[in-house]
């Protein structure tokens, strides 16, 4: 029990600072070499210092989570490895969409910002939509408003685990 929280108070504080004394004599210029060489040990001291925090967030995570672990575990019973399964298949799949599609995360804040800019720029032009009723594209922009509209009734459905109101007792 003492361990543990010493461990934890260790975790909560966060990484401690500390005041380096200079590598230099203020009598002599340091070589690029000696200063090389005491870039990479702090570097590597600072990586050591790291990986052993990281390895002490680990072991006190795997103590924490493992009751949990294990209890779900036995509330699954016999559907574990069912749900493992579909599970896997369904990750499998997902990367191989991912892959073909060529998908990947936006690389900045900016773009992120500026599709969404553009988007909220086209539905406030009535010049965007007259042109979109013109070529007949409403059909299309109309089928994905429908898809959103659905994704976001199913997600209401299974965040009140019932079809139709709450389940009130």
């Amino acid at each position: 029990m003492q361990h543990s929280m010493a461990l934890r108070r260790t975790l909560l504080r966060g990484p401690t600072r500390h005041r380096f004394a200079s590598t230099s004599s203020p009598s002599s210029p340091p070589s690029l070499e000696n200063a090389t060489s005491a870039a990479q040990k702090k570097a590597q001291d600072a990586l050591g210092t790291a990986s052993a925090a990281a390895m002490r967030a680990g072991t006190y995570a795997s103590n924490v989570l493992s009751p949990l672990g294990t209890r779900l575990s036995g509330l699954l019973g016999s559907y574990q490895q069912p749900i493992k399964y579909n599970l896997a298949v369904g990750r499998e799949i997902l990367k191989q969409i991912y892959t073909a599609e060529r998908l990947h995360p936006p690389s900045s804040l900016s773009s992120v910002l500026g599709t969404y800019g553009t988007l909220w720029a086209r539905a406030r032009s009535v010049g965007y939509w007259r042109e979109v009723v013109k070529s007949g594209e409403w059909a299309r922009l109309t089928v994905y408003a429908v898809e959103a509209y659905g994704i976001f009734k199913i997600g209401e459905i299974v965040g009140r685990r019932s079809i139709v109101g709450y389940n009130v007792q």
